[in-house]
């Protein structure tokens, strides 16, 4: 019987991996993706006197929840508010018998929030027979034109990131941390001189500050590598399935790099408050584009996850050292208890299974 053959019950177990992978990632991706619906999306109504307050008002009480919406006394107000990214539109009516209404948005801020904000106005002006005349006062560069980009920018540096993990945790399973630390150093250079060289002289995503994406870049890869290393200790063949969860699953659905968490439920929209991979997008974003409006932040939280991984990666160290502090005894007790070759078989089949995985 199927349940009696050892090779193929070995087969079903090690299965199970990609099916959770699949799992995880349909009902992350769906989950963040599949309905974007807007709450308490900031945006502003330009115009001073009780007749703008009484159409804010009324914008705001059609919207419900989808809408945070304020006055302003004049256009520069919005524009400004805009630049320093705390609203993502702001509406101009129409002037007394002149004029035609205006909506002033940042798209390098996110291409899809301009897009719901525009299908909101739109019909606004309408009732007010005009055709509405949309102004972008931060528009990306020209070789990216949606803004989506730094996205997929993120989404090499990631992958570049966490199968790295699988070689430095596997092959490397025989070096002291110390040696794979000092790996990890250097196999993050490299994958944010990758990611520069995207951003850069292939793709011409940063058309400035591309030395400052650099150092972001590595401070994000470095992170995921010490976490990833660090957790390999004691999740060995999951770690792939942990690094996948921790940096694709909820890293990049709660990035902001395709919607913003003005536009997810409150689960994604919440990760996006302090997630690496948000770290990373929202500050290339004020790096390149907002005049480096709320960069300390962002890199902080690159900092802040660096740190994690430090952290775990000495947690790893210090319980590698009491294993072999302890293994001398165990062997002595039980020295025939794991023939040699069945261990090594078990090492490599761990590293095949992480490579498969990644």
């Amino acid at each position: 019987m199927p349940a009696r053959n050892p090779a193929l019950r070995h087969v079903l177990t090690h299965l199970l991996t990609p099916l959770l992978m699949c799992v995880g990632m349909g009902l992350a991706y769906l989950g963040a993706f599949a309905h974007p619906e807007p709450h308490h999306l900031p945006v502003a109504v330009v115009g001073s006197g009780a007749e703008a307050k009484v159409f804010a008002q009324t914008v705001k009480d059609k919207a419900g929840d989808a809408l945070d919406v304020r006055t302003l006394d004049d256009r520069a107000d919005a524009v400004d508010l805009l630049k320093t990214r705390d609203i993502d539109g702001a509406y101009v009516p129409a002037g007394k018998g002149a004029g035609t209404p205006e909506l002033i948005v940042a798209s390098a801020g996110s291409d899809t929030t301009v897009s719901v904000v525009q299908k909101i106005f739109t019909p606004v002006a309408a009732a007010q027979g005009e055709p509405l005349k949309v102004t972008d006062m931060v528009p990306t560069v020209d070789d990216d034109p949606t803004g989506q980009g730094l996205f997929f920018l993120l989404v090499a540096l990631s992958i570049g990131s966490y199968a790295s993990v699988a070689v430095l945790g596997g092959a490397g399973a025989a070096l002291r941390m110390r040696s794979r630390a000092l790996l990890v150093v250097g196999v993050s250079g490299v994958v944010s001189l990758i990611g520069a060289a995207f951003a850069g002289p292939l793709f011409h995503l940063a058309h400035t500050n591309l030395w400052g994406l650099w150092g972001m870049a590595w401070l994000y890869s470095a992170g995921i590598l010490f976490v990833g290393v660090g957790l390999h200790t004691f999740l060995k063949r999951w770690t792939t399935l942990g690094v996948m969860v921790l940096f694709v699953m909820l890293n990049f659905t709660s990035s902001g790099g395709i919607f913003r968490p003005e536009l997810q439920n409150g689960f994604f929209g919440s990760l996006h408050a302090f997630w690496n991979g948000a770290g990373f997008v929202e500050g290339a974003r004020s790096l390149i584009y907002f005049g480096h409006h709320d960069l300390a932040r962002n890199l902080w939280t690159l900092v802040a996850w660096l740190a994690v991984g430090l952290v775990v990666i000495g947690v790893a160290a210090l319980a590698e050292r009491r294993q072999e502090r302890t293994a001398p005894a165990r062997h002595a007790a039980a020295p025939a208890a794991v023939p040699a070759p069945a261990a090594e078989e078990d090492v490599v089949e761990e590293e095949l299974e992480e490579t498969v995985g990644v």
